[in-house]
């Protein structure tokens, strides 16, 4: 019973500080060692006789160790190799390649009504490309908003898609279907599929549902939908390219899917996404010293991949370790245990438990703007927890992920809210009027797909 307690205690107080925007990574790991020590105090070992280094307290920092050492060898590397190519992809000038490229067909729409559920399913295609929302609507703000002015659509509107934009597609080039794949022991492209099984019929509802729903504000707001916007700046410097460097982004994409062809009809042949975008790199550093007629040019710019790895490794990795810690920690005072067996003699089991972690992870993302927290704190318990529930994990892991994404855009301390709200001077709580109830049917359906299309 203290056992419970104390976790309750600990797991609000780290909630609290994670919502008031302190680093969720650094408090899941003090909150991990507050509990380890408790574990300790209550008799509770951590390693067997002979195991640890000998020393009780020294062992609850031989746990972060371990932790940090596990994550790393495993998703934890493949996170950040690619948050470092996303990131030579930007310095390079890819990445706004892509974006305008795919933006240019929109000039060509003469049916004005098209534009709103066009623009929601273009943006999110662009979350393949530049996978940071925040990143993807200061792009957007910049290029796209213009362009939806010029043509009449609403300053309201097309802050309100924009905000929406990068939410969830499938792709194996994620870092929450990463983790989610390893940790459930799935095939990325298997996770994938099913990731779009629900991703893709949800993504095609949510932009009819933008249509009317941004057009009754419309009508409601009148001529106060209308705001003029102060100049955005695109977080990238516009760079002269070469036509073809839009494909280098998706490179990694492409090569996943091709080895996963060859796959099917030769055995042995394993897809590793570090070593593909690895591949991928090098052939985008030979394109740009050929560009550049200099190889000591073009590795200046290649240095970012390994600024852009340390940022992966900061940024989700290490929240990835703390949320592994905070389970260790919880699982050695023996809570799980518990919480496992009163899981297991409920009826409708799998169906509760799978409500119960929506629930929990649609509140934290409107709490902290961030629900992804949540999502990498708890995924190393869902293969335990599914299994007591007599549920397959993606059941539980594949709703929580989506809801994680579309929370935030309901969130007022979202970085993309308060981001696309600042941009044309308006309140975030005006804009979360325009997200609203695309996102909260966005978050019902993905419930509901999921219970209906995954497997049990």
């Amino acid at each position: 019973m203290i056992e419970a307690i104390l976790v309750l205690v600990v797991l609000g107080i780290v909630g609290y500080f994670i919502i008031k925007s302190y680093n969720p990574a650094l408090i899941l790991i003090i909150g991990a060692i507050v509990l380890l020590g408790a574990s300790v105090a209550l008799g509770n070992p951590l390693y067997p006789e002979g195991e640890g280094t000998g020393l009780a307290f020294f062992d609850i920092f031989l746990k972060l160790k371990d932790t940090i050492i596990s994550q790393v060898s495993s998703a934890g590397l493949v996170i950040m190799i690619l948050f470092g190519y996303s990131g030579y992809m930007n310095l390079i000038g890819a990445n706004q390649k892509a974006v305008n490229i795919l933006v240019k067909p929109m000039t060509k729409i003469k049916s004005k009504a098209l534009f709103i559920p066009i623009v929601f399913l273009l943006g999110n295609l662009m979350s393949l490309v530049v996978p940071s929302a925040s990143s993807l609507a200061i792009i957007l703000m910049a290029i796209l908003y213009p362009l939806l002015q010029g043509i009449g659509i609403s300053s309201m509107t097309a802050a309100g898609v924009i905000a929406m934009t990068a939410t969830i597609m499938p792709t194996p080039l994620g870092a929450d279907n990463v983790i989610a794949a390893q940790t459930l022991d799935y095939n990325i492209l298997t996770y994938v599929l099913y990731h779009a099984k629900v991703s893709i019929p949800t993504l095609l509802i949510l932009a009819v549902v933008h249509y009317f729903w941004q057009t009754y504000c419309d009508k409601k707001e009148g001529s106060e939908a209308f705001v003029e916007m102060k100049e955005v700046e695109s977080a990238a410097d516009e760079k002269v390219v070469p036509t073809f460097y839009a494909i280098l982004p998706l490179l990694p994409l492409v090569l996943i899917i091709i080895v996963g062809i060859i796959g099917i009809f030769r055995e042995n042949v394993t897809m590793d996404i570090f070593v593909l975008t690895m591949i991928s790199f090098f052939v985008a550093l030979i394109i740009e010293g050929f560009r550049k007629k200099s190889f000591k040019i073009a590795q200046e710019s290649a240095v970012e991949l390994f600024k852009g790895m340390g940022q992966g490794f900061s940024q989700v990795v290490m929240l990835v370790v703390g949320g592994s810690l905070f389970t260790t920690a919880i699982q050695s005072l023996g809570v799980i245990d518990s919480l496992m067996s009163a899981v297991e003699n409920s009826q409708s089991a799998g169906v509760l438990t799978t409500l119960i972690f929506s629930g929990a992870t649609a509140l934290f993302g409107i709490l902290s703007g961030g629900g992804l927290a949540m999502f990498y704190a708890v995924i190393e318990l869902i293969p335990n927890i599914a299994q007591k529930a007599g549920i397959d994990g993606i059941l539980i892991a594949l709703p929580m992920q989506m809801i994680a994404n579309l929370a935030r855009t309901i969130s007022p301390v979202a970085a993309v809210v308060m981001i696309v709200s600042s941009s044309i001077g308006v309140s975030p709580v005006r804009l979360l009027k325009r997200t609203s109830v695309p996102t909260i049917i966005g978050i019902i359906l993905v419930v509901v797909l999921s219970l209906l299309l995954l497997p049990y």
